[in-house]
C-alpha cells in the first residue's frame, strides 16, 4: 500500500517525500550513469523499501520515470553517438523489437496477475539475474556466435526475454540489451548504448499501454509530484554519473553494483 499522507501534515509531509525522492533519483541515476544504464534496477528496491509502495505500484511507478530518463539520456548522447548512427542500424533495432515488444505485453499482464507476495519474490530473482549480467555480461570476447538466419532468431528471442524482465521490473531494460547487443550483433559499446535506447522506448511505451489498463495504474495520478520529482532526479544523476564515466575502475565498479543488488534482492525477498 502507497504511503497516505495525513491531510494536517499532507504539505511538510508531501515536500519532504519531493525532496527524497529527487535526492535518491539523483544517487541512483548516478550509479546508472557510471555504466551507461538509468539505473532504474536500482531505483526500484528504494520505492518498495524506502517509499513503501506495493509491488506493482512501485513497478509501474519505476517504468514511468524509466520513460522519462530514457527519453532524455538518447538525446544527451548524441554528441558522442550521432542519431544518424544510430538509425543506421535499423535492422537490428527491428530483430529486438520484434520480440521486445511482444514480451512487454506480456510481461505487464503476468505482473498485473501475480499477487504482492509472488511479485515480490519474481522481482528479486530478477534482480539477482541483472547483478549476473553485469558481472559477467559485459564482456565482448564471446561476440558474434551465431549468424544469418539464427541471428535473426536469437534477436527475437533475446527481445522478447527482455521484454518481459523489463516490464516485471519496471526499467528500461538497458541493462540487458547492451550485453546483448554486444553478444549477439558484435555493436561497439558506446553504440550499444544508444542502440539499447531507441528499442527500449517503444517497449517501454508498450508495457505501459497494458499497465494503463490496470486499477493499480491510478498510483500514477496519486503521486505525480512524487513521480516527477524522482525522474527529475534520476535525469540529473544520470547526467552527473555520465561524467564521472571512468573515474572508478570497472573490475571495481560492477561487482559493487551486483552486490548492492543482490542485498536489495535479499530485502525485497523478505519484505512483507
Amino acid at each position: 500500500m502507497a504511503f497516505r499522507v495525513s491531510p494536517r501534515h499532507s504539505g511538510s509531509t508531501i515536500e519532504r517525500r519531493g525532496l527524497g525522492a529527487f535526492a535518491v533519483g539523483t544517487g541512483v541515476g548516478s550509479l546508472g550513469g557510471l555504466i551507461g544504464l538509468g539505473g532504474a534496477e536500482f531505483r526500484l528496491p528504494f520505492l518498495i523499501g524506502l517509499f513503501r509502495f506495493a509491488a506493482l505500484e512501485a513497478v509501474i511507478l519505476n517504468k514511468a520515470a524509466s520513460l522519462v530518463v530514457a527519453a532524455a539520456a538518447l538525446p544527451f548522447r548524441a554528441a558522442t553517438v550521432p542519431l544518424a548512427s544510430v538509425a543506421a542500424q535499423w535492422p537490428i533495432i527491428l530483430n529486438l523489437l520484434a520480440g521486445s515488444l511482444l514480451g512487454a505485453w506480456f510481461g505487464a499482464g503476468w505482473a498485473t496477475r501475480l499477487n504482492s507476495a509472488t511479485l515480490y519474490k519474481v522481482i528479486a530473482a530478477l534482480l539477482i539475474l541483472i547483478a549476473i549480467v553485469l558481472v559477467f555480461g559485459h564482456d565482448p570476447g564471446a561476440a558474434g556466435l551465431v549468424t544469418g538466419a539464427a541471428l535473426i532468431v536469437a534477436g527475437i528471442i533475446a527481445g522478447f526475454a527482455i521484454g518481459v524482465v523489463a516490464s516485471l521490473l519496471g526499467v528500461a531494460g538497458c541493462e540487458l540489451l547492451v550485453p546483448a547487443l554486444v553478444l549477439l550483433f558484435d555493436a561497439d559499446i558506446r553504440l550499444a548504448g544508444s542502440l539499447s535506447l531507441a528499442v527500449s522506448l517503444p517497449t517501454m511505451l508498450v508495457g505501459f499501454t497494458r499497465y494503463s489498463r490496470d486499477q493499480s495504474f491510478s498510483v500514477i495520478g496519486r503521486n505525480k509530484a512524487f513521480l516527477l520529482a524522482m525522474a527529475a532526479g534520476s535525469i540529473v544523476g544520470t547526467y552527473i554519473g555520465g561524467q564521472l564515466l571512468g573515474v572508478v575502475p570497472e573490475q571495481i565498479l560492477l561487482p559493487l553494483l551486483a552486490a548492492i543488488l543482490v542485498i536489495s534482492a535479499y530485502k525485497i525477498w523478505r519484505h512483507e
